[in-house]
């Protein structure tokens, strides 16, 4: 059951990330015209931290470049590495995107508050990527940052999560 351990639910483990990630790829990212969607205004969040945003909409064909940087269609055609890819697609949604996200390889794969897909969490975690399931990165990376090291849980109650 070694592949359980790619399943992250542990606040440490979480913190981690959201500090360490520098390369984001945002599967499901709106454009501006929805810029009071969370899939417009989270990869902007980040972007303003200085993460590096590389845009992967699953809509606006017409779209080749959003929050300033080009536009992907698929993950898998992303040079580089990636070190977390943000998806922001239904639960039901998500199974298509399998291979492709296999074939990017990225270190994590952190699917977005209220979404949760048990299967595909399974599959990536079997094939060694980390999972992180039903979570805001915008809101985890903001507690990361506040959080005293090795005290997650007594800082998170004080941040009132």
């Amino acid at each position: 059951m070694y592949w359980k351990a790619n399943l992250v639910d542990d606040d440490t483990a979480i913190r981690d990330i959201a500090l360490s990630m520098q390369r984001v790829a945002v599967l499901g990212i709106k454009t501006d015209a929805q810029s009071s969607e969370p899939a417009y205004y989270v990869p902007q969040y980040l972007a303003d931290a200085g993460k590096e945003v590389v845009p992967v909409p699953v809509y606006y064909p017409d779209a080749t470049e959003i929050l300033g940087r080009p536009v992907f269609r698929k993950l898998s055609e992303i040079p580089g590495d990636i070190d977390v890819v943000n998806v922001f697609r239904r639960a039901k949604d998500i199974p298509p995107h399998v291979d492709d996200l296999l074939a990017a390889r990225p270190d994590v794969v952190w699917f977005q508050s209220g979404i949760r897909n048990d299967e595909v969490a399974e599959q990536l975690a079997r094939a060694g990527i980390r999972v992180v399931q039903d979570r805001c990165l915008m809101v985890e990376h903001r507690r990361a940052r506040v959080w005293p090291a090795g005290n997650s849980t007594s800082a998170r109650a004080a941040n009132g999560g």
